[in-house]
């Protein structure tokens, strides 16, 4: 049951898995942040499973008014912490159970869709509580058709793409989306679809691309360039993204 769960714990890296990498940080967030910001409204923000923080301090320079919920209290204290000079309200919560004062212009949910036993429901939430009637819904999943997962398929690490492998069932997967799936419980929860993309060709593991991040090998033209291609083969990027509005 999902109240047995412990948020803390699915935080911390395993033996052979890191919950989240410098790749993640470094190049995903930049990228994310790029695809959002042309369909960004003004006004009110929300993050939806915020981690330690590092996402939302890239926030900060858009938004004033910024709302996070997030599940672990430990990674809460860690982001207050690190964004003390900043005015951010932080609820630990449940998305299940989260009492939120207000609708809001913009809502982010990152990588987390694919960590919630029932994501149509709380998309639903989304969609019905939490969106305001002329804002803008930011849903972001890891793509089960990567060439990296694609590849490792084909090693014989993974049964097939959308597999959840033993370190991802520590990390509390339920899930690994593709574009269609993805866009399949949107629309089920209510919510209208607008744009779909890809973020970022990938054909490294996270833990390949950590180790060439530290070397001269990789240059920022070629960030950009695996950026650029990916908006063009979406289905081979290392995450898929859907901006919604709010369904009638």
């Amino acid at each position: 049951m999902e109240n047995k769960r412990n948020y803390n714990q699915e935080l911390k890296d395993t033996a052979d898995h890191k919950y989240a990498y410098n790749f993640d940080f470094d190049v995903m967030h930049h990228y994310m942040l790029q695809s959002f910001i042309p369909f960004f409204k003004s006004g009110s923000f929300l993050e939806l499973g915020s981690f330690k923080g590092d996402f939302t301090k890239r926030f900060t320079q858009h938004f004033t008014d910024i709302t996070c919920v997030e599940a672990s209290d430990e990674a809460i204290e860690i982001a207050k912490s690190d964004l003390k000079n900043h005015n951010i309200q932080f609820v630990n919560s449940l998305f299940e159970t989260a009492n939120l004062p207000k609708k809001y212009n913009n809502i982010v949910l990152t990588h987390v869709l694919e960590h919630i036993e029932n994501p149509v429901s709380v998309l639903k939430r989304i969609n019905d509580e939490w969106l305001d009637e002329n804002g803008r819904f930011f849903l972001v999943c890891p793509n089960a058709n990567a060439p990296s997962r694609q590849i490792a398929v084909k090693m014989g690490l993974i049964s097939h793409n959308a597999a959840i492998t033993p370190a991802e069932k520590e990390h509390g997967h339920y899930i690994t989306y593709t574009l269609d799936t993805l866009e399949r419980d949107a629309k089920a929860a209510g919510l209208k679809v607008v744009h779909r993309s890809g973020i970022f060709f990938k054909a490294l593991a996270n833990f390949q691309w950590d180790q060439l991040l530290n070397t001269d090998i990789i240059s920022k033209e070629y960030l950009e360039g695996c950026y650029q291609l990916g908006q063009q083969y979406p289905d081979l990027c290392s995450s898929i993204f859907l901006m919604c509005e709010k369904g009638k």
